[in-house]
Protein backbone atom coordinates (compact mmCIF):
# COMPACT_ATOMS: atom_id res chain seq x y z
CA UNK A 1 0.00 0.00 0.00
CA UNK A 2 2.72 2.27 0.78
CA UNK A 3 4.67 1.44 -2.17
CA UNK A 4 1.56 2.58 -4.38
CA UNK A 5 1.08 5.65 -2.83
CA UNK A 6 4.59 6.86 -3.55
CA UNK A 7 4.74 5.69 -6.74
CA UNK A 8 1.02 7.73 -7.16
CA UNK A 9 2.63 10.71 -5.35
CA UNK A 10 5.66 10.58 -7.82
CA UNK A 11 3.68 10.38 -10.99
CA UNK A 12 1.29 13.24 -10.19
CA UNK A 13 4.22 15.16 -9.03
CA UNK A 14 5.51 14.85 -12.51
CA UNK A 15 2.25 15.94 -14.38
CA UNK A 16 2.26 19.56 -14.99
CA UNK A 17 -1.35 21.01 -15.23
CA UNK A 18 -2.43 22.90 -18.48
CA UNK A 19 -2.67 26.49 -16.40
CA UNK A 20 1.29 26.45 -15.68
CA UNK A 21 2.59 24.92 -19.11
CA UNK A 22 -0.34 27.93 -20.58
CA UNK A 23 1.66 30.42 -18.13
CA UNK A 24 5.03 28.86 -19.29
CA UNK A 25 4.19 29.24 -23.03
CA UNK A 26 2.59 32.70 -22.88
CA UNK A 27 5.79 34.08 -20.74
CA UNK A 28 7.32 33.06 -23.40
CA UNK A 29 5.59 34.25 -26.70
CA UNK A 30 5.47 38.01 -24.76
CA UNK A 31 9.20 37.47 -24.06
CA UNK A 32 10.14 37.67 -27.74
CA UNK A 33 10.89 40.87 -28.99
CA UNK A 34 8.71 40.96 -32.32
CA UNK A 35 5.95 39.89 -30.28
CA UNK A 36 6.59 43.37 -27.87
CA UNK A 37 6.66 45.39 -30.66
CA UNK A 38 3.80 44.21 -32.29
CA UNK A 39 1.48 44.33 -28.92
CA UNK A 40 2.98 48.05 -28.80
CA UNK A 41 2.24 48.92 -32.58
CA UNK A 42 -1.26 47.44 -31.97
CA UNK A 43 -1.89 49.51 -28.83
CA UNK A 44 -0.76 52.61 -30.32
CA UNK A 45 -0.25 53.11 -34.19
CA UNK A 46 -4.09 52.47 -35.04
CA UNK A 47 -4.74 55.87 -32.88
CA UNK A 48 -2.44 58.14 -33.96
CA UNK A 49 -3.14 56.95 -37.42
CA UNK A 50 -7.01 57.49 -37.33
CA UNK A 51 -6.07 61.10 -35.39
CA UNK A 52 -3.96 61.98 -38.06
CA UNK A 53 -5.99 61.05 -41.18
CA UNK A 54 -9.17 62.43 -39.27
CA UNK A 55 -7.32 66.34 -39.70
CA UNK A 56 -6.35 65.84 -43.39
CA UNK A 57 -7.80 67.75 -45.86
CA UNK A 58 -7.52 64.45 -48.46
CA UNK A 59 -9.76 61.47 -46.58
CA UNK A 60 -9.31 57.58 -47.90
CA UNK A 61 -12.46 57.50 -49.95
CA UNK A 62 -11.47 54.59 -51.41
CA UNK A 63 -12.08 52.49 -48.28
CA UNK A 64 -15.12 51.72 -46.39
CA UNK A 65 -16.70 54.66 -43.90
CA UNK A 66 -13.45 56.55 -45.00
CA UNK A 67 -15.12 59.79 -46.54
CA UNK A 68 -16.96 60.54 -42.85
CA UNK A 69 -13.63 60.46 -40.93
CA UNK A 70 -13.68 64.26 -40.68
CA UNK A 71 -17.35 64.01 -39.75
CA UNK A 72 -17.16 61.31 -36.35
CA UNK A 73 -15.14 59.32 -34.65
CA UNK A 74 -16.39 56.24 -35.57
CA UNK A 75 -15.54 56.28 -38.98
CA UNK A 76 -11.91 55.40 -37.90
CA UNK A 77 -12.04 52.17 -36.18
CA UNK A 78 -14.10 51.08 -39.25
CA UNK A 79 -11.24 52.07 -41.98
CA UNK A 80 -8.66 50.55 -39.44
CA UNK A 81 -11.16 47.01 -39.08
CA UNK A 82 -11.02 46.84 -42.83
CA UNK A 83 -7.17 47.23 -43.59
CA UNK A 84 -6.70 45.01 -40.60
CA UNK A 85 -8.98 42.15 -42.41
CA UNK A 86 -7.48 42.59 -45.45
CA UNK A 87 -3.56 42.89 -44.12
CA UNK A 88 -3.19 43.52 -40.46
CA UNK A 89 -4.89 40.12 -39.02
CA UNK A 90 -3.41 37.55 -41.47
CA UNK A 91 0.17 38.82 -41.00
CA UNK A 92 -0.37 38.60 -36.81
CA UNK A 93 -1.60 35.27 -37.17
CA UNK A 94 1.22 33.71 -39.41
CA UNK A 95 3.62 35.85 -36.35
CA UNK A 96 1.89 34.43 -33.17
CA UNK A 97 0.50 30.74 -34.64
CA UNK A 98 2.16 30.19 -37.37
CA UNK A 99 5.24 30.12 -35.17
CA UNK A 100 4.31 28.36 -31.93
CA UNK A 101 5.36 25.31 -33.02
CA UNK A 102 7.59 25.83 -35.46
CA UNK A 103 10.03 27.70 -32.85
CA UNK A 104 10.68 24.64 -31.09
CA UNK A 105 11.89 23.18 -34.09
CA UNK A 106 13.91 25.77 -34.93
CA UNK A 107 16.06 25.75 -31.74
CA UNK A 108 15.50 21.83 -31.02
CA UNK A 109 13.83 22.47 -27.36
CA UNK A 110 11.55 19.62 -28.28
CA UNK A 111 13.36 17.07 -25.85
CA UNK A 112 13.13 19.45 -23.02
CA UNK A 113 9.95 20.66 -22.76
CA UNK A 114 8.32 16.83 -23.32
CA UNK A 115 10.87 16.03 -20.26
CA UNK A 116 9.70 19.06 -18.43
CA UNK A 117 5.73 18.49 -19.31
CA UNK A 118 5.43 15.06 -20.12
CA UNK A 119 2.50 15.10 -22.13
CA UNK A 120 2.24 16.15 -25.67
CA UNK A 121 -1.57 16.95 -24.97
CA UNK A 122 -0.83 19.61 -22.61
CA UNK A 123 1.95 20.57 -24.66
CA UNK A 124 -0.60 21.42 -27.60
CA UNK A 125 -3.21 22.70 -25.25
CA UNK A 126 -1.21 25.43 -23.52
CA UNK A 127 0.71 26.52 -26.97
CA UNK A 128 -2.64 26.57 -28.76
CA UNK A 129 -4.32 28.85 -25.70
CA UNK A 130 -1.10 30.74 -25.93
CA UNK A 131 -1.11 31.77 -29.06
CA UNK A 132 -4.66 32.44 -28.99
CA UNK A 133 -4.16 35.50 -25.94
CA UNK A 134 -1.51 37.12 -27.32
CA UNK A 135 -3.73 36.94 -30.54
CA UNK A 136 -7.04 38.63 -29.07
CA UNK A 137 -4.81 41.15 -27.16
CA UNK A 138 -3.33 42.10 -30.36
CA UNK A 139 -7.10 42.44 -31.91
CA UNK A 140 -8.16 44.32 -28.79
CA UNK A 141 -5.19 46.45 -29.18
CA UNK A 142 -6.26 47.92 -32.64
CA UNK A 143 -9.97 48.03 -31.77
CA UNK A 144 -9.62 49.88 -28.75
CA UNK A 145 -6.71 52.08 -30.27
CA UNK A 146 -8.40 53.05 -33.33
CA UNK A 147 -11.59 53.57 -31.23
CA UNK A 148 -9.78 56.22 -28.97
CA UNK A 149 -7.51 58.51 -31.43
CA UNK A 150 -10.74 58.99 -33.53
CA UNK A 151 -12.64 60.27 -30.48
CA UNK A 152 -10.11 61.78 -28.86
CA UNK A 153 -9.70 63.77 -32.85
CA UNK A 154 -12.82 64.31 -34.40
CA UNK A 155 -15.49 63.52 -31.67
CA UNK A 156 -18.67 61.14 -30.55
CA UNK A 157 -20.79 62.21 -33.49
CA UNK A 158 -23.55 60.57 -35.30
CA UNK A 159 -22.29 58.13 -37.95
CA UNK A 160 -23.18 57.51 -41.40
CA UNK A 161 -24.41 53.93 -41.90
CA UNK A 162 -24.02 52.34 -45.31
CA UNK A 163 -27.05 53.08 -46.64
CA UNK A 164 -27.33 56.79 -45.48
CA UNK A 165 -29.34 56.46 -42.85
CA UNK A 166 -28.05 58.47 -39.53
CA UNK A 167 -26.80 56.22 -36.30
CA UNK A 168 -26.47 57.68 -32.54
CA UNK A 169 -23.58 58.04 -31.27
CA UNK A 170 -24.46 55.09 -28.63
CA UNK A 171 -25.55 53.05 -31.82
CA UNK A 172 -22.72 53.81 -33.84
CA UNK A 173 -20.56 52.88 -31.21
CA UNK A 174 -22.29 49.56 -30.16
CA UNK A 175 -22.06 48.72 -33.71
CA UNK A 176 -18.47 49.39 -34.34
CA UNK A 177 -17.70 47.13 -31.17
CA UNK A 178 -19.83 44.26 -32.41
CA UNK A 179 -17.87 44.24 -35.88
CA UNK A 180 -14.78 43.99 -34.37
CA UNK A 181 -16.33 41.21 -32.72
CA UNK A 182 -17.25 39.31 -35.67
CA UNK A 183 -14.12 39.30 -37.28
CA UNK A 184 -12.97 37.44 -34.43
CA UNK A 185 -14.36 34.32 -36.31
CA UNK A 186 -12.21 34.51 -39.54
CA UNK A 187 -9.17 35.22 -37.52
CA UNK A 188 -9.48 31.89 -35.17
CA UNK A 189 -9.86 30.14 -38.63
CA UNK A 190 -6.60 32.11 -39.99
CA UNK A 191 -5.07 31.34 -36.48
CA UNK A 192 -6.27 27.44 -36.66
CA UNK A 193 -4.86 26.82 -40.19
CA UNK A 194 -1.45 28.73 -38.54
CA UNK A 195 -1.37 26.41 -35.97
CA UNK A 196 -1.51 23.64 -38.83
CA UNK A 197 1.07 24.87 -40.88
CA UNK A 198 3.25 24.98 -37.47
CA UNK A 199 2.66 21.63 -37.04
CA UNK A 200 2.58 20.29 -40.93
CA UNK A 201 5.50 21.77 -42.25
CA UNK A 202 7.82 22.25 -38.71
CA UNK A 203 10.89 24.61 -39.54
CA UNK A 204 9.95 25.32 -43.14
CA UNK A 205 9.65 28.71 -43.54
CA UNK A 206 5.96 28.00 -45.04
CA UNK A 207 4.05 27.24 -42.08
CA UNK A 208 4.82 30.80 -41.27
CA UNK A 209 3.26 32.07 -44.32
CA UNK A 210 0.38 29.67 -44.17
CA UNK A 211 -2.25 32.13 -42.94
CA UNK A 212 -1.37 35.21 -44.73
CA UNK A 213 -1.21 33.39 -47.98
CA UNK A 214 -4.66 31.71 -47.81
CA UNK A 215 -6.04 34.82 -46.54
CA UNK A 216 -4.40 36.55 -49.77
CA UNK A 217 -5.87 33.73 -51.77
CA UNK A 218 -9.38 34.01 -50.10
CA UNK A 219 -8.63 38.05 -51.05
CA UNK A 220 -8.45 37.05 -54.68
CA UNK A 221 -10.99 35.09 -54.72
CA UNK A 222 -13.44 37.47 -53.57
CA UNK A 223 -12.32 39.86 -56.13
CA UNK A 224 -13.58 36.90 -58.63
CA UNK A 225 -17.36 37.09 -59.98
CA UNK A 226 -17.90 33.74 -57.86
CA UNK A 227 -20.92 32.92 -57.01
CA UNK A 228 -22.81 33.68 -54.09
CA UNK A 229 -21.98 30.08 -52.41
CA UNK A 230 -18.62 29.81 -53.02
CA UNK A 231 -18.38 33.75 -51.77
CA UNK A 232 -20.01 33.13 -48.16
CA UNK A 233 -18.20 29.86 -47.89
CA UNK A 234 -15.03 30.88 -47.66
CA UNK A 235 -13.67 31.42 -43.93
CA UNK A 236 -12.44 34.73 -45.12
CA UNK A 237 -16.08 36.03 -45.87
CA UNK A 238 -16.93 37.68 -42.43
CA UNK A 239 -13.55 40.00 -42.64
CA UNK A 240 -16.26 42.01 -45.47
CA UNK A 241 -19.78 41.04 -44.48
CA UNK A 242 -19.59 42.72 -40.96
CA UNK A 243 -20.56 46.37 -42.84
CA UNK A 244 -24.54 44.48 -42.99
CA UNK A 245 -24.63 45.68 -39.44
CA UNK A 246 -24.50 49.42 -40.78
CA UNK A 247 -27.44 49.24 -43.07
CA UNK A 248 -31.33 49.30 -41.46
CA UNK A 249 -32.54 46.87 -40.92
CA UNK A 250 -29.11 44.81 -40.20
CA UNK A 251 -28.01 43.12 -43.03
CA UNK A 252 -27.30 39.54 -40.52
CA UNK A 253 -28.10 36.80 -43.04
CA UNK A 254 -24.63 36.71 -44.55
CA UNK A 255 -22.55 37.76 -41.47
CA UNK A 256 -23.71 34.58 -39.52
CA UNK A 257 -22.77 32.69 -42.17
CA UNK A 258 -19.64 33.71 -42.37
CA UNK A 259 -19.05 33.42 -38.85
CA UNK A 260 -20.07 29.91 -38.91
CA UNK A 261 -18.08 28.91 -41.99
CA UNK A 262 -15.04 30.65 -39.66
CA UNK A 263 -15.61 28.83 -36.78
CA UNK A 264 -15.99 25.69 -38.48
CA UNK A 265 -12.59 25.93 -39.91
CA UNK A 266 -11.40 26.53 -36.88
CA UNK A 267 -11.94 23.90 -35.30
CA UNK A 268 -11.17 21.48 -37.77
CA UNK A 269 -8.40 22.74 -39.04
CA UNK A 270 -6.91 22.73 -34.71
CA UNK A 271 -8.06 19.65 -34.60
CA UNK A 272 -5.97 18.13 -37.53
CA UNK A 273 -3.14 20.14 -36.02
CA UNK A 274 -3.54 18.28 -32.99
CA UNK A 275 -3.89 14.87 -34.61
CA UNK A 276 -0.43 15.32 -36.77
CA UNK A 277 1.30 16.86 -33.47
CA UNK A 278 0.14 13.74 -31.79
CA UNK A 279 2.04 11.49 -34.38
CA UNK A 280 4.65 13.20 -35.02
CA UNK A 281 8.79 11.83 -34.11
CA UNK A 282 10.08 13.90 -31.96
CA UNK A 283 13.21 12.03 -31.72
CA UNK A 284 13.91 12.96 -35.01
CA UNK A 285 16.29 16.20 -34.09
CA UNK A 286 16.40 16.94 -38.21
CA UNK A 287 12.78 16.82 -38.66
CA UNK A 288 11.47 19.41 -41.11
CA UNK A 289 7.69 18.37 -41.81
CA UNK A 290 6.18 14.96 -43.01
CA UNK A 291 5.00 16.20 -46.95
CA UNK A 292 2.84 12.92 -47.46
CA UNK A 293 0.84 13.41 -43.60
CA UNK A 294 0.14 17.01 -44.22
CA UNK A 295 -1.34 16.46 -47.35
CA UNK A 296 -3.11 13.42 -46.31
CA UNK A 297 -4.41 14.53 -42.91
CA UNK A 298 -3.68 18.61 -43.09
CA UNK A 299 -5.10 19.73 -46.67
CA UNK A 300 -7.67 17.13 -47.45
CA UNK A 301 -9.41 17.46 -45.27
CA UNK A 302 -9.74 21.39 -45.72
CA UNK A 303 -10.55 20.79 -49.40
CA UNK A 304 -13.07 18.61 -48.29
CA UNK A 305 -14.94 20.66 -45.93
CA UNK A 306 -14.90 23.69 -48.18
CA UNK A 307 -17.04 21.38 -50.70
CA UNK A 308 -18.92 20.40 -48.46
CA UNK A 309 -19.69 24.24 -47.13
CA UNK A 310 -20.58 25.29 -50.46
CA UNK A 311 -22.91 22.26 -51.08
CA UNK A 312 -24.79 23.17 -47.72
CA UNK A 313 -25.05 27.05 -48.34
CA UNK A 314 -26.38 26.55 -52.15
CA UNK A 315 -28.73 24.15 -50.84
CA UNK A 316 -29.93 26.47 -47.35
CA UNK A 317 -29.89 29.74 -49.81
CA UNK A 318 -30.11 29.24 -53.69
CA UNK A 319 -27.74 31.41 -54.57
CA UNK A 320 -25.32 30.33 -57.61
CA UNK A 321 -25.42 33.22 -59.04
CA UNK A 322 -23.82 36.66 -58.47
CA UNK A 323 -26.45 38.11 -56.35
CA UNK A 324 -26.33 41.43 -57.89
CA UNK A 325 -29.35 42.05 -59.50
CA UNK A 326 -31.21 44.76 -61.25
CA UNK A 327 -34.24 45.36 -58.58
CA UNK A 328 -31.41 45.24 -55.72
CA UNK A 329 -29.20 47.63 -56.73
CA UNK A 330 -32.23 50.00 -57.84
CA UNK A 331 -33.70 50.21 -54.19
CA UNK A 332 -30.13 50.46 -52.44
CA UNK A 333 -29.37 53.28 -54.41
CA UNK A 334 -32.89 54.68 -53.66
CA UNK A 335 -32.64 54.05 -50.50
CA UNK A 336 -28.79 55.74 -49.86
CA UNK A 337 -30.27 58.78 -51.46
CA UNK A 338 -33.52 59.40 -49.63
CA UNK A 339 -31.09 58.95 -46.59
CA UNK A 340 -28.88 61.49 -47.72
CA UNK A 341 -31.34 63.56 -49.63
CA UNK A 342 -32.68 64.25 -45.60
CA UNK A 343 -29.27 64.84 -44.73
CA UNK A 344 -28.25 67.41 -47.17
CA UNK A 345 -31.91 69.20 -46.64
CA UNK A 346 -31.13 69.74 -42.72
CA UNK A 347 -27.71 70.79 -44.05
CA UNK A 348 -28.87 73.57 -46.42
CA UNK A 349 -31.66 74.59 -43.88
CA UNK A 350 -34.28 73.54 -45.94
CA UNK A 351 -37.39 72.55 -45.15
CA UNK A 352 -37.47 68.91 -43.88
CA UNK A 353 -39.29 66.04 -45.55
CA UNK A 354 -39.14 62.49 -44.76
CA UNK A 355 -39.08 59.52 -47.08
CA UNK A 356 -42.12 58.56 -47.35
CA UNK A 357 -43.23 62.47 -48.63
CA UNK A 358 -40.06 61.44 -50.79
CA UNK A 359 -40.78 58.02 -52.78
CA UNK A 360 -37.65 58.16 -54.25
CA UNK A 361 -37.47 55.46 -56.74
CA UNK A 362 -34.28 54.36 -59.06
CA UNK A 363 -34.12 52.95 -62.67
CA UNK A 364 -31.16 51.61 -63.19
CA UNK A 365 -29.50 49.65 -66.68
CA UNK A 366 -25.84 48.28 -67.52
CA UNK A 367 -23.52 48.94 -70.34
CA UNK A 368 -26.44 51.34 -71.56
CA UNK A 369 -28.99 48.63 -71.43
CA UNK A 370 -27.13 46.98 -73.81
CA UNK A 371 -26.03 44.13 -71.80
CA UNK A 372 -28.28 42.36 -68.99
CA UNK A 373 -28.59 44.10 -65.57
CA UNK A 374 -26.43 42.16 -63.26
CA UNK A 375 -23.02 41.21 -61.63
CA UNK A 376 -20.44 43.36 -60.83
CA UNK A 377 -19.01 46.26 -63.13
CA UNK A 378 -18.44 49.84 -63.61
CA UNK A 379 -20.82 50.67 -66.27
CA UNK A 380 -23.87 50.85 -63.97
CA UNK A 381 -25.76 54.14 -64.62
CA UNK A 382 -29.23 55.04 -62.19
CA UNK A 383 -31.83 57.64 -62.83
CA UNK A 384 -33.41 58.60 -59.28
CA UNK A 385 -36.51 60.28 -59.70
CA UNK A 386 -37.98 62.14 -56.27
CA UNK A 387 -41.15 64.32 -54.82
CA UNK A 388 -41.23 67.50 -53.03
CA UNK A 389 -44.24 67.94 -50.87
CA UNK A 390 -46.51 70.91 -53.02
CA UNK A 391 -44.38 70.40 -56.14
CA UNK A 392 -45.67 68.74 -59.14
CA UNK A 393 -42.22 68.45 -61.34
CA UNK A 394 -40.33 65.31 -60.23
CA UNK A 395 -36.75 65.84 -59.42
CA UNK A 396 -34.18 63.55 -60.89
CA UNK A 397 -30.47 63.08 -60.60
CA UNK A 398 -28.08 60.84 -62.64
CA UNK A 399 -25.31 58.47 -60.83
CA UNK A 400 -22.84 56.08 -62.48
CA UNK A 401 -22.62 53.51 -60.28
CA UNK A 402 -19.23 50.59 -59.78
CA UNK A 403 -19.96 47.56 -57.79
CA UNK A 404 -17.83 45.37 -56.52
CA UNK A 405 -17.95 41.44 -56.44
CA UNK A 406 -18.89 41.61 -52.66
CA UNK A 407 -21.75 43.74 -53.60
CA UNK A 408 -20.67 46.93 -52.61
CA UNK A 409 -20.74 50.43 -54.75
CA UNK A 410 -19.75 53.77 -55.47
CA UNK A 411 -22.20 56.32 -56.45
CA UNK A 412 -21.06 58.66 -58.76
CA UNK A 413 -23.47 62.27 -59.10
CA UNK A 414 -23.09 63.25 -62.35
CA UNK A 415 -25.82 65.86 -62.76
CA UNK A 416 -27.67 68.00 -62.07
CA UNK A 417 -25.10 69.76 -60.15
CA UNK A 418 -27.01 71.61 -58.19
CA UNK A 419 -28.28 68.00 -56.33
CA UNK A 420 -25.06 66.00 -56.52
CA UNK A 421 -22.48 68.05 -57.76
CA UNK A 422 -19.25 68.55 -55.64
CA UNK A 423 -20.07 71.77 -53.60
CA UNK A 424 -18.89 72.33 -49.70
CA UNK A 425 -22.23 72.55 -47.59
CA UNK A 426 -21.44 73.60 -43.35
CA UNK A 427 -21.83 70.97 -41.07
CA UNK A 428 -21.30 70.79 -37.00
CA UNK A 429 -18.05 69.80 -37.52
CA UNK A 430 -16.86 72.25 -40.37
CA UNK A 431 -17.14 72.02 -44.20
CA UNK A 432 -17.99 69.24 -45.91
CA UNK A 433 -18.73 67.76 -49.63
CA UNK A 434 -22.12 67.52 -50.81
CA UNK A 435 -22.85 64.18 -49.34
CA UNK A 436 -25.25 63.37 -52.24
CA UNK A 437 -21.91 63.87 -54.59
CA UNK A 438 -20.59 60.33 -53.97
CA UNK A 439 -21.60 57.30 -51.65
CA UNK A 440 -21.07 54.24 -50.53
CA UNK A 441 -23.46 51.79 -50.52
CA UNK A 442 -23.93 47.64 -50.92
CA UNK A 443 -26.13 45.38 -52.78
CA UNK A 444 -26.83 42.20 -49.93
CA UNK A 445 -26.66 39.42 -51.87
CA UNK A 446 -28.68 36.78 -49.99
CA UNK A 447 -31.49 39.65 -49.79
CA UNK A 448 -32.83 38.37 -46.51
CA UNK A 449 -33.72 42.00 -45.28
CA UNK A 450 -37.31 42.91 -45.96
CA UNK A 451 -38.09 44.86 -48.75
CA UNK A 452 -40.32 47.49 -47.30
Amino acid sequence: MTATLTHDNVASARRVPVLRGYRFELVKLVSQWRIRLLVLACWIVPGLFVAAVSQQSTLPTDTLFGRWMHATGWAGPLVVLGFAGTWALPLLTSVVAGDVFASEDRLGTWRHLLVAVRSPRRIFAAKALASLTVILLLVAGLACSSAVGGVVAVGNQPLVGLDGHLLAPADAAGRVLLAWVCVLAPTLALAAIGLLGSVALGRSPMGLLLPALVALAMQVAQMLPLPVAVRLALPGYAFISWNGLFTSPAQVGPLLIGIAVSLVWAVLATVLAYLLFLRRDFTNLAYDGSGRRAITTGLLPLVGLAALTVAVVAVATPSMGSGIEQDKVQRSVATSFAHLYRMQTQQLNRPAVTEAQLRVTAACNKGGGQVAPQGPGNDWRCVVTWHLPGVAAAGTAIYQLDVASDGRFVADGDGPKEVNGYFLVRTPTGNAPNPLWQFDSNVELLDTTPKG
